[in-house]
């Protein structure tokens, strides 16, 4: 008998962020296979007895190929398990959700997604700025800031990327921010455009550094790898009333 699989979002990692379906999900699964920023008190609303399996992918860290990670839902589901696929943030963004998609079809098995509040509205909630503005800020990108090598990725539209009269936000650019800053200074985006560094998004350590584009570079060139997980926004930050 087959089981179901629910792919649901954990939002940043405060649990009061998620969503009342996914604490349902949780209370119904018999199996949670979780990303290392799900994990946490997030979890405290899985089942008692529910067989709990890490299954997180972190750059620079020993961690599962997705083909495992996929392989793991299909075993679960075909052992007729109801499964939680708990992915930080929103399951669509980053998330590499469509492979595990396309494993549950490929099996016949049943799925559903639960959206979840993404790290990116969470950094902009926390800095009390809004993803967009009605006269200077009407597009909002979001793109990541590494490959499936942890190098920043080829072809990206840099012309897109360097207005500035768009918000965009860098997901995972720590390591290949100051490349991707030369490029898009390089593409006409100017040098002192405000930008935000926000780590930790919603969990008691977060951090959020209010710099420049250029600024930020130069300080991640410094220190590439330290501090927890984080994301970049830059664009019409503020509206020039401190906001």
């Amino acid at each position: 008998m087959r089981g179901f699989v629910s792919f649901v979002g954990s939002g940043p990692g405060d649990p009061e962020l998620l969503t009342l379906k996914a604490v349902a999900r949780l209370k119904q699964a018999d199996a949670v296979l979780f990303d290392d920023l799900s994990s946490g008190p997030v979890l405290g609303h899985a089942r008692q007895g529910a067989e709990l399996v890490a299954v997180g992918k972190r750059a620079g860290r020993p961690s599962p190929k997705q083909d495992h990670v996929s392989r793991l839902l299909v075993e679960y589901a075909l052992g007729g398990a109801r499964v939680v696929r708990l992915k930080s943030g929103d399951p669509g963004v980053f998330g590499r959700l469509e492979e595990e998609i396309t494993a549950c079809r490929a099996a016949g098995i049943g799925f559903e997604v639960i959206p979840g509040v993404t790290s990116a509205s969470a950094a902009a909630a926390a800095a009390g700025i809004p993803l967009t503005r009605r006269l200077n800020a009407r597009r909002v990108q979001f793109v990541t800031g590494h490959d499936v090598h942890g190098s920043l990725p080829e072809g990206l539209h840099m012309a897109a990327l360097a207005d500035a009269q768009a918000m965009t936000v860098v997901f995972m650019p720590k390591r290949t921010f100051p490349e991707l800053a030369q490029s898009l200074m390089a593409a006409g985006l100017p040098a002192d455009t405000p930008a935000l560094l926000a780590e930790n998004v919603s969990h008691p350590d977060q951090s959020l550094t209010r710099s420049t584009v250029g600024q930020l570079a130069v300080a991640l060139m410094d220190a590439p790898g330290q501090g927890g997980p984080a994301l970049i926004l830059y664009g019409p930050l503020s509206d020039g009333d401190g906001a």
